[in-house]
């Protein structure tokens, strides 16, 4: 074998269809892109969604709905994630604050400690919103719940 007899695969190597480059190449004249019309100008584009001129989908469907410019957004936290939190951490009280440094809340989100799961020890909390099963629970073993105002936890950086 001699590096001058070296050549790449039988297939694995196509020559480029060159079009516009005169009659003889097959693809002369209107370089394949048909006579007149828009898809044969230079510079041609469509709209996004744009169909030929039948009624676009987005047109098509009917609409319906709203969105509520009031709306309030939680980031639900159940039981059973504050009492892991409090026997790993060793805490006796929890807030959006403190929920934020171990991942669990949302800074973008208000607050919201649900029912699910146990609650094992005596834990105080501040959340913007408490469900009626959460609140009962937490009363019960002794700890206590306060409503912050609602406020988000966006820390801005220097």
């Amino acid at each position: 074998m001699k590096l001058g007899g070296l050549k790449p695969a039988k297939g694995s190597v196509k020559t480029n269809y060159r079009r516009g480059r005169g009659q003889g190449s097959g693809g002369g004249g209107t370089a394949t892109r048909g006579h007149k019309g828009a898809q044969s100008r230079s510079g041609h584009s469509y709209k996004r969604g744009f169909e030929g001129g039948q009624m676009p989908l987005q047109r098509r469907i009917p609409k319906f709905g709203f969105k509520n410019i009031n709306r309030v957004d939680y980031h639900g936290v159940n039981l059973d994630a504050i009492q892991k939190l409090a026997e790993t951490h060793k805490l006796n009280e929890i807030t959006p604050e403190i929920l934020l440094q171990h991942g669990i809340g949302s800074k973008t989100g208000f607050i919201k400690i649900m029912g699910r799961g146990e609650l094992k020890s005596k834990v105080n909390i501040k959340a913007h919103a408490f469900t009626a099963t959460a609140k009962k629970a937490i009363e019960d073993k002794g700890g206590s719940t306060t409503e912050v105002s609602r406020t988000l936890i966006v820390k801005k950086d220097k």
